[in-house]
């Protein structure tokens, strides 16, 4: 049985291009989400800076749009602000599958590619692919 070939990522890219976004002005943090359930898997800065984290139980896993929990396997150096990088994050997927399914519903052949909200006082750039 042969199996299926699944794409390799280059992942010294993406560490390169993580770390340059890292350094760009304004930046104050990034998060690397899984593409299947939305776990975190990554982040960069201070989340809490862009979004504290506002849950009052600490100890209660935060579900994904898919129905697993968020890791708590995040390189932060606080509760707080792993927290607050699982509670963006449910954010931040919940937004990306409603975008993908309005683009799901204009065209089926199509694909979401970038996202970016504006506000007052925060930019948010997804890009779901990598």
């Amino acid at each position: 049985m042969a199996e299926k070939a699944v794409p390799s990522v280059n992942t010294e890219s993406i560490e390169e291009a993580l770390h340059r976004l890292s350094k760009k002005p304004g930046v104050k943090a990034w998060l690397m989400l899984d593409r299947t359930n939305g776990a975190v898997l990554k982040t960069n800065g201070q989340i809490s800076t862009v979004r504290p984290a506002r849950s009052t139980d600490r100890k209660t896993s935060l579900p994904s749009p898919t129905g697993g929990s968020f890791s708590t396997d995040v390189s932060t150096s606080t509760d707080n602000e792993t927290l607050a990088a699982q509670e963006l994050a449910s954010m931040v997927w919940s937004f990306l599958s409603t975008a993908g399914s309005l683009v799901d519903e204009i065209d089926s052949e199509d694909e979401l590619k970038l996202l970016r909200l504006r506000t007052k006082k925060q930019e948010l750039v997804i890009v779901p692919e990598v």
